[in-house]
């Protein structure tokens, strides 16, 4: 296992001849594909990491600095994609790690056969003309809630972000995996993906996007779908889902699964 490989805790699962690379949002890790995962070992070579940063990585190889842009998650995945020998990919992001991947396809289109988009917001802030969910007193609070009490913050954005009760399997898995990260860090990370603006970036994503979206969603406005669909230059499609939350294939497995798996499985009809 190359150094790369060993600091995303990277696992490769299945042996088909076509590679899945699945990527995880901000709070979360690669355990929040365990629904999705089953459905592809037996026909996908499916490749699973953790972003740095996330809890079961090693925070001394956090970089505050570089992750201050996304631009150093989108040079971390082509280095695993590099490390793994990975000459093409159906890539499907979550939340922060959909933008990542279309970061990424810019610079190597080759490696990317399609990105499927789950729950995507190219930028969070409300703007001129553009509905973002978040007013910048929003985020500043929100960011001020994590420095002063990282655990009560935590109690009180999982089941916001997620759609569902205190006691909901998904609230639970989804606040274990925010309080595995270090309180630092996951002040940093948030304020890197809240504040990022690649609106600009858009039109230079040329390959194939499925942009899956929640009908209702704490962090992303589903006008955010269409407007990423308007503004990639590549083939693009949107489905919203009747479900509910920021991560609805934890959340709603039993719907947003056998939707992920058409959209790997079928490409957009030209």
């Amino acid at each position: 296992m190359g150094i790369v490989e060993e600091a995303h805790n990277v696992r490769v699962l299945g042996n088909g001849e076509r590679t899945i690379v699945l990527a995880h949002g901000f709070g979360t890790d690669q355990s929040v594909w365990k629904h999705l995962v089953p459905h592809l070992v037996e026909d996908y070579r499916v490749v699973l990491f953790d972003n740095m940063g996330a809890g079961p990585t090693n925070p001394d190889y956090f970089d505050f600095e570089r992750y201050t842009t996304l631009e150093g998650y989108a040079l971390d995945l082509l280095a695993i994609l590099e490390e793994l020998h990975v000459a093409s990919c159906t890539f499907v992001g979550h939340s922060v790690s959909a933008v990542i991947g279309a970061l990424a396809s810019i610079s190597r289109p080759d490696l990317f056969s399609k990105l499927v988009m789950l729950s995507a917001s190219p930028r969070y802030l409300n703007d001129v003309d553009y509905f973002g969910g978040f007013e910048q007193e929003e985020l500043d609070q929100l960011f001020d809630a994590m420095r002063s009490n990282y655990k009560a913050w935590v109690s009180g954005f999982a089941p916001l972000c997620v759609g569902g009760d205190l006691d909901s399997v998904a609230v639970q898995e989804f606040s274990r995996t925010l309080f595995n990260i270090r309180p630092d860090i996951a002040l940093s990370v948030a304020q890197t993906i809240f504040q990022s603006d690649v609106r600009r970036l858009l039109g230079l994503v040329t390959v194939p996007c499925h942009i899956l979206q929640s009908s209702k969603d704490l962090a992303v406005p589903v006008v955010v779908s269409e407007y990423l669909h308007k503004n990639i230059t590549g083939n693009s499609i949107v489905e919203v889902m009747p479900s509910e939350g920021h991560l609805p294939q934890l959340s709603n497995p039993e719907m947003v699964i056998p939707v992920l798996l058409r959209h790997i499985r079928f490409d957009i009809e030209v």
